[in-house]
């Protein structure tokens, strides 16, 4: 959009008082924004209406020459003024004492301005108004067009101001006009490396301080759907650059919403930043007699506390965020019901498998027929009515709404009508329900753990929303972010959703390397899965039974995907019975609430982050939670899931999640668990890069019995895991590149103090097949046996150390340096791994066969003896294992040549 202009603008000498100004609190595009003012109005008089910031004041100590072009305000004699002059702004709060002259009779008003409009606006006999970037942007282009010159610093002075105001082009106001100025001022040579200069200074102390306590203050509220960060701090005297901490606090925490009041000296200063059209920050910065753009904005605030300024902003948050909700962005779907010909019994038994209050009754077409309520189902089931069809009994008359009715027409419906449950409706098709509990806590937008499906007490379609594409972006690979997006755009071509879920979105926010993805579907996963490795020549392994599909890529990389699906388990430990469900109800049957982010992956909102069970905050708090009260109960597995996390990630267990766990030790709920479940889960735990830490944890909930009865961490049993823990470390720094696999260390020495007869109970019930793990314990005491002869070995050759120890695996033997006293042993067993381990001669079969030598049992001691010499060092090349051979093997018969 180009600017609005009139013929009236004039540069040329005027007979009285011109004087060109800007907004209080002048940063450098109100600066540069004047002096480009002054190129089109040669004998005007620039004049700060007020105090500058404080990089502006530092810029002139340091740039006196440019002083001697403004007066101060009260050198100025308002009785001469004729023609006002507004750049970088045209609200009468944000002008000071300037205000005095507006409607003073014969005043012109020239506006140069890039800012929204606002009810606060001077009209301007002329104005040249732009939403740009940047100010200057405006003014450079009437300058270019104009034929006017600049010099090379007064083009770095006005490609300062452009910088600065688009954030270096990065804020989402920027324009391509703001591009196309900033690239004529560098070809009227404008210094980069001065601007660079200006704009990166490194943080004072006192300017970290105040970072810091701004990020230790900042709370999270809700606001009409919206996630709002408020951050608040108080320092005796004033310190400088406060936008620009709030630029980088906006940055570090990767935040949609920011604002930020801090109290200085006399006053508060209030700077906001948004990423969200929802939320235009300039209106609320207007509201304290400040201003800005939607996206950025801040306020000077006189005459108020800290604390009374927050409360204001609270009131116009309020006030101004007003995001509309539908019944489509509310309801609960795919909806949980039942077939009008189901009995009481089957009503009651779904009522109970999937914990709600209210069932709905559909046909084959999915037209709503009635509902039904637990109240109902329980007072039939006890007079005997269980085998009656549901259609005898259910509430055949309900309200209901479009999708698209909004959120006040639902409250007065659910409030006024005292409803339950109110389904939404499209063509009599049942699309979804929104409950009471759902109304509520999108009323008072509370944080607390959601609420699931009808009136239970788990889950909730309250969602904090927020976008971190930008932190994808950083944290991932360009080929996994490029195939999210790619998938996203299959699933629109599908009309499917589709969403990135799991251990590696929780990782993204922890800044942990992770490269395991997981994608959930809202429609048909296996569709999508084949569509999409049809486009990209990859392979895939589908599981209709599950609604899930692995997409192999050409290099082998794999993505798993899944159709949104919920579990319910028939008994406690038992394999879940799966259907379909929605992306909420998938996240619901996770384990933790840190495992329950979402991120959207279609093209229209790429890069959101869904958080339905406040994940975001229990990572804040370094919290484990679960989602349901029986979880363990349902799967005992998460026990040990929240025990290896709780170390990994320095998390701690919650109170009433410990208190879930210690419930579900003492009723056994790992007896019904499949053996080859807990050896998976123990695998894991030992693959963990501390897992001695974990196995002490689980000694302190009394999981180990689990393991078997026999097993105890004794002070003992704990020097061996910790000796373990060493001497891998050790091990590791050798680089000898021997392959070997140190979960099996912990293993064996977990297990190394049991009884023959619980080891044997061990691999039967964990069904365990790994071939080392078996080997070495069926042959503990062929290893006894050999560590005891060891000790009494006389003979110290490299040989006889090589026989001794080259039948057991390297487990085995670190499993054993660990686990013995004796320093003799330690120091055979280091020297077999650094020397002798992995010897091998030349000579091979053929090649004595080629020599003459008849094949037979003699081939076997002509290695060993060939061994023994290369480990004695007699031999040490081929020619030397050939001579070898001849000279002791001379006395055998050789084959006749042919």
């Amino acid at each position: 959009m180009a600017p609005k202009t009139s013929e009236k603008a004039v540069t040329k000498q005027a007979p009285y008082l011109e004087v060109i100004t800007t907004h209080m609190n002048a940063d450098f595009d109100a600066l540069a924004s004047m002096l480009a003012a002054k190129k089109l109005y040669s004998e005007a008089k620039m004049v700060f209406p007020g105090a500058q910031e404080k990089n502006l004041r530092n810029f002139f100590l340091h740039s006196t020459s440019y002083l001697f072009d403004f007066l101060r305000i009260k050198d100025v004699d308002f009785n001469k003024i004729k023609r006002l002059i507004l750049v970088d702004t045209r609200q009468k709060k944000r002008i000071g004492k300037f205000r005095e002259l507006l409607g003073k009779k014969g005043l012109e008003i020239h506006v140069y301005d890039h800012h929204p409009p606002s009810e606060d606006d001077i009209k301007g006999d002329f104005e040249a108004i732009q939403e740009l970037g940047a100010g200057t942007s405006i003014l450079t282009e009437i300058i270019r067009k104009k034929g006017i010159k600049v010099t090379p610093d007064e083009a770095t002075l006005m490609a300062l101001g452009i910088y600065e105001d688009t954030g270096s082009f990065t804020f989402s106001s920027t324009r391509s006009e703001d591009h196309e100025a900033a690239a004529w001022l560098l070809e009227q040579g404008a210094s980069l490396n001065t601007i660079s200069d200006m704009l990166t200074r490194e943080l004072t102390a006192e300017q970290v301080w105040l970072l810091n306590d701004l990020m230790a203050s900042a709370t999270r509220t809700t606001i009409n759907g919206i996630e709002v960060v408020i951050a608040k701090a108080k320092r005796d005297r004033y310190i400088g650059d406060f936008a620009v901490l709030v630029q980088k606090f906006m940055e570090m925490e990767n935040l949609n919403v920011l604002f930020a009041l801090t109290q200085m000296e006399n006053r508060v200063y209030l700077v906001a930043r948004s990423r969200l059209p929802e939320v235009n920050v300039g209106e609320i910065a207007m509201d304290f007699g400040g201003g800005g753009h939607p996206q950025a904005a801040s306020a000077t605030i006189l005459d108020k506390t800290l604390i009374q300024a927050e409360e204001d902003l609270n009131r116009f948050l309020l006030n101004r965020i007003n995001f509309e909700r539908f019944a489509k962005d509310m309801m609960t779907s795919p909806v949980i019901h039942i077939l009008p010909d189901a009995s009481m019994r089957e009503a009651g038994d779904t009522l109970t498998r999937y914990n709600i209050n209210t069932l709905m009754v559909i046909d084959e077409n999915r037209t709503l027929k009635g509902y039904i309520s637990r109240q109902v189902v329980d007072r039939a089931i006890f007079l005997g009515l269980e085998m009656r069809p549901v259609t005898e009994y259910m509430n055949v008359e309900f309200r209901h709404v479009g999708p698209e009715t909004t959120l006040n027409e639902i409250q007065d419906l659910i409030i006024n009508s005292k409803l339950r449950i109110l389904p939404v409706l499209q063509d009599s098709q049942l699309l979804g329900v929104i409950t009471r509990t759902d109304l509520l806590n999108i009323l008072i937008e509370r944080s607390s753990t959601p609420e699931f499906v009808y009136d239970s007490q788990e889950i909730t379609s309250f969602v904090r929303m927020k976008n971190i594409k930008n932190l994808l972006k950083e944290r991932l690979p360009v080929k996994i972010t490029t195939l999210l997006k790619e998938l996203g755009e299959m699933a629109d071509e599908l009309d499917f959703n589709a969403y990135l879920v799991g251990g590696l979105v929780r990782d993204v926010i922890l800044k942990r390397k992770n490269l395991d993805v997981d994608i959930v579907i809202e429609g048909d996963a296996i569709k999508l899965a084949k569509a999409f490795a049809q486009n990209k020549k990859a392979r895939v392994r589908s599981y209709p039974k599950f609604g899930t599909a692995v997409v192999v890529m050409p290099d082998g990389f794999k993505i798993d995907v899944a159709t949104a699906r919920m579990e319910h388990y028939e008994s406690p430990a038992a394999p879940p019975e799966v259907r379909l469900s929605s992306l909420k109800r998938d996240l619901f049957r996770r384990d933790f609430t840190i495992n329950t982010l979402a991120v959207h992956l279609n093209k229209g909102h790429y890069g959101t982050l869904l958080d339905h069970f406040g994940a975001m905050r229990d990572i804040k708090e370094r919290v484990l939670r679960v989602i349901h009260n029986l979880s363990f109960v349902e799967d005992p597995t998460r026990i040990l899931r929240a025990i290896r996390f709780e170390q990994r990630f320095g998390f701690r267990i919650g109170k009433l999640t410990e208190s879930l766990i210690q419930n579900a030790v003492n009723v056994h709920c790992f007896e019904n668990l499949p053996g080859q479940r807990l050896f998976l889960e123990l695998k894991l735990i030992l693959q963990e890069e501390d897992p001695v830490a974990v196995i002490e944890r689980m000694d302190d909930y009394d999981i180990l019995k689990f393991i078997s009865p026999e097993l105890k961490l004794t002070e003992g049993a704990r020097a061996v895991l910790k000796r373990i823990k060493g001497i891998l470390v050790w091990f590791n720094l050798l680089y000898l590149g021997i392959t070997y696999e140190p979960w099996k260390v912990y293993f064996l020495g977990i297990v190394s103090s049991l009884s023959d007869d619980a080891l044997k109970k061990i691999i039967e019930r964990m069904q365990i097949q790994d071939r080392d793990i078996v080997n070495a314990i069926s042959t503990r005491q062929e290893v006894n046996t050999a560590f005891k002869e060891l000790s009494q070995l006389k003979d110290k050759s490299n040989y006889a150390l090589y026989k001794a120890l080259s039948p057991f695996t390297p487990e085995i033997l670190l499993c054993g340096m660990a686990k013995t006293k004796s320093e003799k042993i330690q120091k055979s067993i280091s020297a077999f791994f650094s020397r002798l381990k992995g010897t091998r001669v030349y000579l091979k079969g053929k090649d004595l066969i080629a020599m003459g030598y008849e094949p037979g049992p003699l081939f076997k001691d002509m290695f060993d003896s060939l061994l023994e010499a290369k480990l004695g060092g007699e031999v040490s090349t081929r020619q030397d294992e050939i001579e070898f051979v001849n000279r002791r093997f001379s006395s055998l018969p050789k084959q006749a040549k042919s």
